[in-house]
Order: C-alpha cells, then sequence, then structure tokens
C-alpha cells in the first residue's frame, strides 16, 4: 500500500508527493499537471491519436485531475506504471494456476452500487482474481475499464475489512490454496468513453467525503430556492402545498374509428391493480383497438435551438405524485399545476442544457427514438426537467474546488435518465428513479418526470455512507482515456490483466454514452470501438480485427508468463471464435475456459442451448520469453511442440473439485491440447510438424495420463491424491455439434463399450440434437465408422479391446480364451477404437479421402456452397496452409456461407492468418 493512503474523508491538505515530485498541496499538484496537459493539447500530434475524445481543451481540461486522470489520452501513464511498478526480471521466479471466478458476486455491495453503467463485473468478483494472480504492488490493467471496478478492486485488496478477509481466507483454506497476501495494487484503467473513464476516476482517486456531503446537501438546497416552486403542488384542501415526488406523462393517441384523441394512460392503466391493459377502449365512440393500431398524435413546434420548425409527440400530464411531510398522496393535475406547466414551458432555454443533435446511430435509426423524433439532447427533455437539470449542472459545474466538482458531478449526472423521457414509468415499482431500459433508449408511452430531490436525496445519502467507508490512496491508480489497440505504456510493465471487452453487438457503449458525454462536451470517438456495428459498417471480421489490435496491445504491455482473465458475455458462437481466435493470433494461449456457475467446460457444454446465457470467463497467459527464445534457435520441430506442450501444461489447473467431485479439466485433454499447439505453430507462420495422430500416440508416452487427462510428472502425484478422496473418476460431458465432435463422441463411447452398429445408433441419435452446426452436414452413422473405426467381423482372435470389455461385463465369458468360438460369437459385428498404430493408418485413409472430397469444393463454381463438411474443409484449410497456398484458403473462405466461418474456430484461424499473409504479400 502507497504510504500516503489516507481515509477520503481526510484529503491530503499538506505537501504531497507526486510521480517523484512533491507539491504544496493536491491542488498545487493538480494547477501544475492542468497546465502541462493544456500544453500537450495545443500539439496537433497529440489531439491526432486514434481514439482521441471529441471535445475542445476546456471540456477536457474541466473533466482531468492530471496526472491520475485525464479524459484523453494520459501523457503520464507510463511513468507511473514506471514509478510504482517492478520492471520485468526473467529470474524473478512465478508460477499461477488459472483461477475460476463468480462475476455474479458483490452486485448488492454499495460501492458496485454508487453508479450505474451499462456493463458491471463488480469489484468483489475480481478481488479474489487480483489476489491470485499478484502481489501487493503489482500493476493491473484494464483496457476496457467501464466504470473502474478493476481499480476498486485493486485498492479494495489493501482495505478490505477483517471479516471480509477471513472469509476469503477461509475458503481458500478450505480449497487447499495458499493464504492470500493482502496489500493494495496500482491499477491502470483505460476506457474509449470519457463518460466511463469519469465514474471511473470518481472512485479510484481520493476526496474528502465530508465535504462532498455538505456541498451535496447545499447544492440541493440552493436548487430548492431557485426552482422549488415548480414542482409545488396543492394538496385536496386547497390550502396546503405538497411537493411534488414524480409527475407522469402520457402520449396521445388516435382512435382508429373516430380520430378522437385518447390519452393513453387514462385509457390503459386500472388505478386499482396497476395493471396496464392491451386493448384501449376509446373514451369517445366505445371502439376497441391494440396501442399499435393506433396513431401517435404529433404537435409543431419552433425549435428554440436552431430556430426551426419541428415535431414532437404530444404529451399531457396524468397525474402526480407528490407528499405532505412523509404521507405520498397521487391527484389529476388541476387547473393551478397546468398553469405552472405552461409557464415553465415559456421560459427559454437554460444555458447549461446541452443542445447537440443524435448521430446516425443503430438506436435512433429504428425503434421509439426515431418514431418519437428524439433527435436531440434538449427533445429529451420536458421543459420543466431540463430546467431543473441544467441548473442541478450549472452548479455542480462552477464549484471551485476541482476536486469537489468532479465528485458533485459524478453525483448530478446520475439524474439524468431520471430526468429524462427515458424514464419510464412503472405503476408497480415502488420507485420512480432511474427506470432507463438498460442497454438500449427507449422512450416509453408513460414517463416519470421526476423531481431533483426525489432523485438525488437519497443518492446523495447513500453515496455518502459508501464511500465514508471505503479508502483509497494517492496514486494508487491512473486513468486513460482511448483506445486499448494503443496504449501509452512500455512493453511487459503490467503484471496483471483483467478485462471485460465489449462483445458484438451486446451494447453500443458510444452511443448510449452519447447522452451523459454532451452534458460534458466531450465525446467518444466511435471510429476505433471495438463491436458489431451494422450503421457503421462493423460486422464479425471488422469486430475481430479491432479486437486483434486491442489484444495485441495487451499481450505487448504485459509481463512474459503472467496472466490476463477475460469476461465473455454473448451467446453467437460468431462471437465467440472472433474473440478465441484474435486472441490465440496475438500469442495468448487459452488454459480455461468457466462458465458463470463455475461449471469448467468446452465451447460446446458452454455454448449449448442450455447455457448460452451464462458469462464465461477465460483464463489466458502470455508464453515465458524461454519458450519463445527456444522456438526462434530450434524452429518448428517435434521437441519444439512438446516444449509447448510442457510449458502449457505447468499453466494449467490439476484439479478442480466441485461439490466434493472431481472435475473432467477439459484443457488436459490430449485432443485439446493438440488444438491449442496448433493454433501456437499457425500464429508464429511455422508449419505443424506433428500430425494429429502422431501427437495423440506420443503424448501418452511422454506424459502420465489420468482418466483421459494429461499431467506433468510433478503433477500427477497432487491428482493421484486428490483422485484417492474420491469416490468416482470425473466425467467429461461432451456436446455434439459437427461432425468432429461425434466421432470424439464414439471413441470415447467405444472406449467404454465396444458396441453393434445396432447397439450404438440409438445413443449416437440422441447426441444430434438441436444444436448442429446450420450448415454442417449431418454425417452418416454407418460412414463414420467406417471411417475412424474398426470393427469386428468374427475372423480371427477377438480383438484386445472388445475381450477387456466382455471379459469384465459377462461372468461366464471371463475365463475364455480370445478364440473361443463363444466368445467370438459375442463379440462379432462390434466395433472398437483401434490400437495406435492402425488408428494412424486409418487416419492417413481418412485425410486422404478428406481432402479428395475437398477438391470438390475447389471445383464449385455456384455462388456458395450452402452445406458443407467442416472436416473435409479443416483437412483442406491445413493442407493449403501447410503449402502457404494461401489463395485456395481465401478462394473457398468467399464460397462459404458467413456463418460456416465465423462459428468455427479452427476455420476462421486459418482464413484470417492466410489474409493477414496474402496481405503481407508473403
Amino acid at each position: 500500500m502507497n504510504d500516503l493512503l489516507h481515509n477520503q474523508r481526510n484529503e491530503a491538505s499538506g505537501p504531497v508527493e507526486c510521480l517523484g515530485q512533491t507539491f504544496a498541496s493536491d491542488n498545487a499538484r493538480r494547477e501544475h499537471f492542468l497546465k502541462l496537459l493544456a500544453e500537450k493539447l495545443q500539439d496537433p500530434a497529440f489531439r491526432g491519436q486514434e481514439g482521441f475524445p471529441q471535445g475542445t481543451d476546456e471540456a477536457i481540461l474541466t473533466m482531468s485531475d492530471p496526472p491520475y486522470y485525464t479524459a484523453c489520452p494520459n501523457p503520464w501513464l507510463a511513468e507511473f506504471v514506471a514509478h510504482y511498478g517492478k520492471p520485468y526480471d526473467p529470474a524473478v521466479k512465478y508460477s499461477r494456476e488459472p483461477l475460476a471466478i463468480d462475476v455474479s458476486v458483490g452486485k448488492t455491495d454499495a460501492i458496485y452500487k454508487a453508479h450505474s453503467y451499462h456493463t458491471k463485473v463488480p469489484h468483489l468478483a475480481i478481488v479474489p482474481s487480483i489476489l491470485h494472480y499478484t502481489q501487493p504492488g503489482d500493476v493491473v490493467l484494464d483496457g476496457f475499464a467501464g466504470s473502474g471496478m478493476t481499480g476498486v478492486a485493486a485498492q479494495w485488496c489493501g482495505t478490505a475489512p477483517a471479516s471480509y478477509r477471513r472469509e476469503l481466507e477461509l475458503a481458500w483454506k478450505k480449497e487447499g490454496r495458499a493464504a492470500p497476501q493482502w496489500g493494495a495494487r496500482h491499477a491502470v484503467l483505460n476506457d474509449l468513453s470519457p463518460a466511463a473513464t469519469f465514474i471511473g476516476a470518481n472512485y479510484n482517486i481520493p476526496f474528502d467525503v465530508d465535504v462532498f456531503a455538505k456541498a451535496g446537501k447545499k447544492l440541493l438546497e440552493d436548487v430548492e430556492q431557485d426552482i422549488g416552486w415548480m414542482y409545488e403542488t396543492l394538496h385536496s384542501d386547497g390550502k396546503t402545498k405538497g411537493r411534488i415526488g414524480y409527475t407522469v406523462w402520457s402520449e396521445v393517441l388516435a382512435c382508429p374509428s373516430c380520430a378522437g384523441e385518447i390519452v393513453f394512460t387514462d385509457a390503459a392503466l386500472d388505478d386499482e391493480t396497476k395493471e396496464v391493459a392491451d386493448v384501449l377502449t376509446c373514451p369517445h365512440c366505445g371502439a376497441q383497438a391494440r396501442k399499435e393500431q393506433m396513431d401517435l398524435q404529433f404537435e409543431t413546434f419552433i425549435d428554440p435551438a436552431s430556430g426551426q420548425p419541428d415535431k414532437r409527440p404530444k404529451r399531457v400530464p396524468s397525474f402526480i405524485s407528490y407528499k405532505l411531510g412523509r404521507t405520498a398522496y397521487t391527484k389529476k393535475p388541476d387547473k393551478a399545476d397546468l398553469e405552472r406547466i405552461a409557464k415553465i414551458a415559456a421560459l427559454p432555454l437554460p444555458k447549461d442544457l446541452p443542445v447537440d443533435r443524435f448521430p446516425y446511430m443503430q438506436m435512433t435509426r429504428v425503434g421509439r427514438m426515431k418514431t418519437t423524433n428524439s433527435a436531440a439532447i434538449h427533445f429529451m427533455f420536458l421543459p420543466r426537467a431540463a430546467q431543473a437539470m441544467a441548473l442541478l449542472w450549472g452548479k455542480a459545474k462552477s464549484t471551485p474546488d476541482p476536486r469537489n466538482r468532479h465528485i458533485l458531478l459524478f453525483m448530478v449526472e446520475q439524474a439524468i435518465a431520471g430526468l429524462s423521457i427515458l424514464n419510464r414509468y412503472g405503476p408497480t415499482h415502488f420507485s420512480q428513479v432511474n427506470r432507463m431500459l438498460s442497454g438500449v433508449y427507449y422512450v416509453a408511452s408513460q414517463t416519470s418526470e421526476c423531481s431533483p430531490w426525489y432523485i438525488l436525496e437519497g443518492k446523495l445519502d447513500r453515496l455518502v455512507k459508501a464511500f465514508f467507508s471505503f479508502k483509497v490512496g494517492i496514486g494508487e491508480a491512473a486513468i486513460n482515456t482511448g483506445t486499448a489497440a494503443r496504449l501509452p505504456l512500455s512493453e511487459s510493465s503490467i503484471d496483471y490483466i483483467f478485462t471485460d471487452p465489449p462483445f458484438g453487438e451486446n451494447i453500443y457503449y458510444s452511443d448510449l454514452n452519447f447522452l451523459v458525454e454532451s452534458w460534458h462536451g466531450v465525446k467518444t470517438d466511435p471510429k476505433p470501438e471495438a463491436i458489431v456495428d451494422r450503421v457503421r459498417q462493423k460486422g464479425i471480421p471488422e469486430y475481430q480485427h479491432l479486437m486483434y489490435s486491442c489484444f495485441a496491445e495487451y499481450f505487448r504491455v504485459l509481463k512474459p508468463g503472467r496472466w490476463m482473465t477475460v469476461v465473455f458475455s454473448n451467446s453467437k458462437a460468431s462471437v465467440w471464435n472472433a474473440i478465441q481466435v484474435a486472441l490465440q493470433q496475438t500469442g495468448f494461449v487459452v488454459a480455461e475456459v468457466t462458465a458463470l456457475d463455475k461449471q469448467q467446460g468446452s465451447f460446446q457444454q458452454v455454448m449449448s442451448p442450455n447455457t448460452v446465457k451464462q458469462d464465461l470467463v477465460l483464463s489466458v497467459y502470455k508464453p515465458n520469453g524461454g519458450l519463445e527464445d527456444r522456438f526462434k534457435k530450434s524452429g518448428a520441430t517435434p521437441e519444439s511442440a512438446w516444449d509447448f506442450v510442457q510449458t502449457h501444461l505447468k499453466h494449467l489447473s490439476v484439479t478442480k473439485v466441485k461439490n466434493g467431485e472431481l472435475e473432467f479439466i477439459i484443457e488436459r485433454d490430449p485432443r485439446r491440447i493438440y488444438d491449442r499447439m496448433v493454433a501456437w505453430f499457425v500464429r508464429h507462420d511455422a508449419p505443424v510438424p506433428l500430425s494429429n495422430d502422431e501427437f495423440q500416440i506420443s503424448i501418452r508416452s511422454r506424459f502420465p495420463e489420468r482418466d483421459g487427462m494429461v499431467f506433468l510428472p510433478e503433477q500427477v502425484t497432487e491428482y493421484d491424491k486428490k483422485r484417492a478422496q474420491t469416490a468416482q473418476a470425473p466425467q467429461m460431458e461432451m456436446w455434439v455439434d459437427d461432425e468432429r465432435s461425434a466421432i470424439d463422441w464414439a471413441a470415447d463411447f467405444l472406449k467404454q463399450r465396444p458396441s453393434t452398429y445396432q447397439d450404438i445408433h440409438p445413443e449416437f441419435i440422441k447426441q444430434l440434437g438441436a444444436g448442429w452446426k446450420k450448415y454442417e452436414t449431418r454425417p452418416e452413422l454407418s460412414a463414420l465408422l467406417e471411417a475412424n473405426f474398426l470393427r469386428f467381423d468374427g475372423a480371427g482372435e477377438v480383438p484386445c479391446q472388445i475381450h477387456r470389455y466382455l471379459s469384465s461385463n459377462y461372468h461366464d465369458l471371463r475365463s475364455l480364451e480370445k478364440n473361443d468360438p463363444r466368445l467370438i460369437a459375442k463379440a462379432q459385428d462390434r466395433w472398437y477404437v483401434p490400437d495406435p498404430n492402425k488408428a494412424q493408418d486409418l487416419e492417413k485413409k481418412r485425410e486422404k479421402a478428406l481432402l479428395k472430397e475437398f477438391e470438390h469444393y475447389k471445383a464449385f463454381t455456384g455462388r456458395k456452397i450452402k452445406e458443407s463438411r467442416l472436416e473435409v474443409l479443416r483437412a483442406g484449410f491445413r493442407a493449403a496452409w501447410a503449402a502457404k497456398d494461401y489463395a485456395t484458403i481465401l478462394a473457398i473462405a468467399q464460397k462459404l456461407p458467413d456463418e460456416t466461418l465465423q462459428e468455427d474456430e479452427k476455420l476462421l484461424t486459418l482464413y484470417d492468418m492466410a489474409l493477414t499473409r496474402s496481405e503481407d504479400g508473403v
């Protein structure tokens, strides 16, 4: 922990140290670096960096708190890491196994809830990973930091309460792990969005909580004094004034029968049950229709920002919720209420209200944003809410002390959604605060226009309580605003990376942040944003290449032999494969894929129809420098392949226990290890020195095998000890979705139980479920058996594999010789897995047949190959890659549906590498 760590209630008022310099006060430090940042902003080369946010110098400086936080690329980031971190030393021993985490832990924690964001992994879910992979004082990076929870977690490692420490230490002791080393880690946080980094900075830079509490209270009191009259309403006695909590506004529709106006809330909402009817009854003619059958009514107005005529949905106040003391009441707006609303609507636009128009984006192109003509920031606020929000923002922004100003804006910006027309009315919800639909701009037919105090009085109290007990150190975190593809950091300077990157088109971050960033005056540059976005012509290939650039930067700055944890949240196989391929092409090696419920599994398992909604956690590592150096000297040889395997096995979990039972570790399956080895050689643009069969035969002679998993000699003792304590061997569950997985399933089935076609067929049919890949030809069982296995035809002795099975399962056959007629009769027509030598012959024969069929694909002249065999495509791509025939790979890829390529990791890897080599002129 930095020796300048202090409780946030007592922000340093005396001399402070910063990056080796001493300043008279924290404000002196801030002024010094702001002046340097202002000079930097004058440099066109500095502003010309990829991902530089869109904003004036003044706006960027106003948001920034240098050198710890800049609302643009941080010029002091590398200096921060050099000052607090330790240079890479290959002599330092470091070894860790992958760690599974539960990313749902801590979502009710007060600090986590202090500020919302579109996606957040709770800091309490990140803490165990940081403790596991790092030591106190190490530097942790998150390049897609969002609201900065990785930074909070890094600091929590040094400030966690005793109760949390005891709980975690007991859990680790129960799992047989060493006790964690408590102490803060330094955090480097980056995000493309200024809105995100502003949140992260306020979470991770100290401030005086007492001063904030007083300033927040005064802010709300000042707003009350200025515009309290706007939120007054008369009680039913006609004399007593109540304070409005929220007003429900309703859109007006036109009856399809009589064209009369229908106030949606009045027609749809049941006052007693609070249910919203699907079918509305016209109060004028009694006709009934659904909302979708009615036209939304608009009114024309002069946009005060542009001076041009425009249109907006006609909305009327339906009812008001207000309080007298602690008692809540509701009422219909009376004449005085309507006059007050009209008076407010006649006021000029407040000066602090942004009038930016939304850029062309996915969410304004379709849906309710388009149909309601919600085209500009000031269109998102009803007149009274616009006055309130602008006043809150202006007063907070004019706070003299910079650190207190930032934390006040941190609070105030959380009222933006609640005061906007995105705040949906929820009849059955106790609170109407921030009911914006998650992950999208959606303008509902009923909106709750809340008062500033309804939103912020409780929020202020919760923030004070949350931050009062949370300690942050000066210099423990540095925050950068820019693309993760270009981090201002030195090579091999980071000790651990935790990251939750954007996945596909799950969330349009830059679009969603435009609303808040317009208030700050600093907006995201969306060009380098790594998402799938049809409006900006970003498909899966573009997304993959953007992610490759970010992962390549992660690989560059991470120390060799160190780890990265990647949280994955997308159900599409194409997105998953894009991530896997991007990771492996940059040089990372996947050591473990774990589902949210800690059920480790293969891609087929975790991406099956039963688990697509789960978050996944990928544990990957950067190979140490020794492996790379040895490869440069030896080249692509069988020994370099076994060197990779030796190194890889060191990084894998030895045992995993759940509910007292051992779990099968899929990454120790020889087939998976071969896939990782192939990806590593392809990434190095080197031929794969071992065929699959050569590898599978040799790995079992080189390394101990237990329960279908291979280990290093020094690891197998630990596994055997754990295995002796459990009742049964771990079982690998398989999900069959293509020909290769069908072959693997059949091999596992026949190893345990050599069977006839009639016995296998019903079990095989059960495996061919709804998860089968759309463009993959379904194999006939007879052809699959013929190409990959052997059948005993009754001639000669019974094969050893069948003899062992029959002898152990049939009591009357145990003492019979292999040539006994009774045994032969029982064994006849049974399929079995051949011994290694015969398997190699079969594999060569099968490969030859696959390549022959690949020639048909090469000769195909139609537009698209609608259905194909992945095994044929994989064999053909492998052969073409080995021959450096990149043109064939690219030509065949053009004939395939996008899904065929994007949903198969092996094809996508070879295609993407062939594309790269072709573009490089290799």
